[in-house]
């Protein structure tokens, strides 16, 4: 376990007092893994939040899609304004259990009774209900997931060992999608009507993950001291301006906003498109599976390439196969199974290249925000990546439907043949220009491996000078 995705060997900086803790070592892989299990109820809640709980919740309490689709969006803005203020919080917190655990072992509990409320309903269900309980658990999610990151961007310094730390998280992740996309399957071939134990069974492994991975991911390391300068207070303003002040950090956002944008078109159409261009209703679910399985093996995968080539080569690589296969779903008619069946094959192994990648270089932005500015912000970059698949998503929603409604598409009745292409333009074309966009915005990113060990060395010589001689 301990070499599982290893990174490549690094020349270690010249020993002094304060470079320690940055001289390359890989990370033990048993630890790691334990760090890496509080992605499984991070993701695990995220598909029943998106895909099936709001379908259930209108079929089995009565709820109007419109309503909850108001509920949802309100979710949306009041996480653009909780995430940058926990990232700012997590930043200034000192405690003898450490900046990041606190908040964490917090949202764990904020988190947890929220998820029962939701997953399991034990009062009448109404809007207000579930707009408590889904603010409620986002608020959780956000205490936990904020910290969590810029926690897994502090606990190596290293280029590679980043790159590591987020495919152990990646590959936690998707098996966790992957198995609350099984469960459903698997009570629809027994019960396919019964809404509340399609809830109940999801609900149970985002809580039981929880318990679980909670124990470990508080003990699994030590956190890194926190910066000897004084924590700055931030508003809401404030925080906002350090962030779009940032140009290197706007690259990657903005790079990861087109990621998740192709991404989400992608997710949001692959049932029409499955089911009404190809003609496959039965295959619409398993198609989603099929990408889903080939994915859990795409991290240690593009973490390699990253290893060899460096995080932002790594991205645009991967940003570009997606560009290939993309396009190649024009060439999909209704008669060709096979060929859409090898393209969902590649689509997962190519799955997340850009987004792993992107998130390891966000703390390696972070330290050279600190090297420039004097002041840890690394939480508060992790927010605002946060925000960025936020909005991505509600990017993608925005975009795909309204297009091939505008090309005649209509999910409830008969589709002209033209309605149908329009459909499978948007479907190939969405991500794929999304995709280039993601590469263009990446390519020739100026912080790769030999400019983040400078800037590492100069921030272990200055933390050292600022230490009180003994």
């Amino acid at each position: 376990m301990a070499t599982l995705f290893p990174p490549p060997m690094l020349q270690p900086i010249q020993p002094d007092r304060a470079s320690d803790r940055d001289r390359p070592r890989e990370l033990n892989g048993v630890r790691l893994a334990g760090f890496a299990s509080l992605a499984v109820p991070i993701y695990a809640a995220q598909m029943p939040l998106t895909v099936y709980l709001p379908a259930i919740y209108a079929q089995q309490f009565g709820l109007s899609l419109a309503v909850i689709g108001t509920i949802f969006l309100a979710e949306r803005l009041w996480g653009a304004l909780a995430d940058p203020l926990i990232g700012s919080l997590s930043d200034r917190t000192r405690s003898r259990f450490g900046r990041r655990r606190p908040w964490i072992a917090a949202g764990a509990l904020v988190f947890g009774i929220a998820a029962i409320a939701l997953f399991f309903p034990f009062l009448a269900v109404t809007p207000l209900y579930l707009a408590a309980a889904l603010f409620i658990l986002y608020l959780g999610w956000s205490m936990i997931q904020i910290p969590y990151l810029a926690w897994s961007g502090e606990i190596s310094g290293q280029y590679h060992e980043r790159t590591r730390v987020v495919t152990y998280q990646a590959v936690a992740g998707s098996a966790a999608l992957l198995l609350v996309l099984v469960l459903p399957t698997i009570i629809d071939q027994w019960q396919p009507h019964n809404g509340m134990l399609k809830l109940c069974a999801m609900g149970t492994v985002v809580l039981t993950s929880l318990v679980i991975a909670l124990p470990l991911v508080l003990r699994a390391f030590p956190e890194a001291p926190a910066p000897l300068q004084p924590p700055v207070r931030l508003s809401f303003a404030h925080a906002a301006a350090v962030v779009f002040s940032d140009r290197l950090l706007l690259r990657v956002l903005a790079s990861d906003l087109a990621v998740t944008a192709g991404q989400g078109i992608r997710s949001v159409l692959i049932v029409f498109f499955v089911t009404f261009y190809m003609g496959l209703p039965q295959w619409a679910s398993g198609l989603f599976l099929l990408q889903f399985i080939f994915g859990i093996a795409a991290g240690p995968i593009w973490a390699q390439i990253g290893y060899r080539i460096g995080k932002h080569r790594a991205a645009v690589t991967g940003e570009m196969v997606q560009v290939a296969i993309n396009l190649g779903l024009l060439l999909v008619t209704p008669d060709a199974l096979p060929l859409l069946l090898g393209l969902a094959i590649a689509q997962g192994f190519a799955q997340g290249s850009g987004n792993l990648m992107l998130r390891s270089m966000v703390a390696d932005v972070a330290d050279r925000h600190r090297l420039e500015t004097g002041h840890d912000r690394t939480a508060l970059f992790f927010s605002a990546f946060s925000l960025s698949v936020k909005a991505g998503t509600a990017i993608a929603i925005g975009i795909a439907l309204p297009l091939v409604a505008w090309f005649g598409f209509d999910p409830k009745g008969a589709n002209s043949p033209e309605a149908l292409n329009g459909l499978l333009l948007v479907f190939a074309l969405g991500p794929a220009i999304a995709h280039a966009l993601s590469a263009a915005l990446i390519h020739g990113f100026p912080l790769d491996e030999a400019t983040h060990a400078d800037v590492r060395e100069t921030l272990a010589r200055r933390d050292a000078a600022l230490v009180p001689a003994e």
